[in-house]
């Protein structure tokens, strides 16, 4: 088994509102030293699968057909553990 992370975040030319509001709510708090978050969200997939050139490629299909809109979004796949 092997499990892989997807990061979906924001291309940069893309404005994420999110990360604005809660930069400008840690700045309202007094942390001006922060000048940017940016805000995303992870996919955690377990495959029953060993062979890592496979596990990538269902992964990326997984990713760029159902979790990514590719008008405004980018990712990265990170595996997190092997042979779970």
């Amino acid at each position: 088994m092997t499990t892989v992370r997807i990061y979906v975040t924001y291309k940069p030319s893309v404005f994420d509102p999110q990360g604005a509001a809660i930069t400008d709510s840690v700045n309202s708090l007094g942390h001006d030293e922060v000048k940017k978050i940016v805000v995303g969200k992870f996919f955690d997939v377990t495959l029953d699968e060993d062979d890592l050139d496979k596990v990538k490629a269902d992964v990326k299909d997984i990713a760029e057909s159902l979790l990514v809109n590719f008008n405004m979004e980018t990712y990265k796949i990170k595996v997190l553990e092997e042979n779970a």
